[in-house]
């Protein structure tokens, strides 16, 4: 998602003698459509179009949108912790609220240094989860900025990375798997101390002299998604969605290239809750399912 960002915490004349005018440009966007959420010293707003999420001993750091969406196309930039990040956890995401919430979810898994990182996506329906696939990346993504999408619509959710999808969740209501298209979610991100799991397991812990941790956003801007932040504005689009022609609020499935997914599930994946058959005994309903 292309965002702005604005100065939350600090009153204007203070603003202005600590920012620079491109900073300034950044932070007056961002009070518009999202606020921090999360730890605000470990923010940090940087010059032209980039913010800073940073974790270190005493507190990870986060930022969410003010706004809910129903349906449509939503992506953020991000550049992750270089070097060892072993423990560290980088999550970009989109949630309702309540026991049965809905969820879409970007996790990246830090790594020890020359280790590629892991990229873990799950999907939460009427609050169950345990969906999730895990790939690695073909790429370095603490060496320049790449583009994490969900396009979400009343018939599938793809994942995309640089526009290559690496997951497709489709509509599996018919065959009783809850599916999301009743509740509004919003867009958040944080980075958080996750070493109890997220590398090898959990074997692999923080090494805190390596703090602070900083995963780095840019190119800001409002989602091409539909506006439900009240009862009657999610309605709405669930009506639009109905109509499949109006851009931005889900109505059409996205399309998404068959041959790049498999190229990814072939290469890169490494995890895939479908074939756990530890887990589940038989694979669940939704994985059995054309796309």
């Amino acid at each position: 998602m292309k965002m702005g960002w604005a100065c939350l915490f600090l009153a204007l004349p203070l603003c202005l003698s600590a920012f620079s005018t491109g900073t300034l440009a950044v932070t007056a966007n961002f009070n518009e459509n999202f606020e921090v959420s999360w730890a605000p010293t470990n923010v940090k707003f940087l010059g032209g179009e980039s913010l800073q999420l940073v974790l270190d001993q005493s507190t990870g750091s986060g930022f969410a949108s003010k706004e809910s969406y129903l349906f449509g196309d939503i992506d953020m930039q991000i550049k992750l912790v270089p070097g060892d990040s072993a423990g560290t956890v980088t999550a970009y995401y989109l949630s309702s609220e309540g026991a049965k919430h809905d969820e879409l979810d970007f996790e990246f898994l830090g790594n020890a240094s020359g280790q590629p990182y892991v990229l873990q996506t799950n999907v939460f329906s009427a609050g169950v989860g345990g969906r999730e696939q895990r790939i690695t990346l073909w790429f370095d993504p603490t060496q320049d900025f790449h583009t994490y999408s969900v396009n979400w619509s009343a018939k599938r959710v793809v994942f995309l990375v640089d526009g290559v999808p690496i997951r497709v969740f489709s509509n599996n209501e018919a065959v009783g798997v809850p599916y999301l298209r009743q509740q509004a979610m919003r867009v958040y991100s944080s980075i958080w101390n996750g070493d109890s799991w997220a590398t090898q397991g959990g074997l692999l812990k923080i090494n805190w002299a390596n703090a602070p941790f900083v995963a780095t956003y840019r190119n800001f801007g409002a989602a091409n998604a539909c506006r439900a932040s009240t009862p009657a504005a999610a309605s709405a689009c669930v009506r639009a969605a109905a109509s499949n022609h109006i851009s931005g609020t889900g109505g059409a499935a996205p399309s998404f290239d068959r041959n790049k997914l498999q190229w990814v599930k072939k290469n890169f994946m490494v995890y895939d809750y479908c074939t756990d058959s530890a887990r589940y005994r038989s694979a669940p309903a939704e994985c059995t399912r054309e796309l």
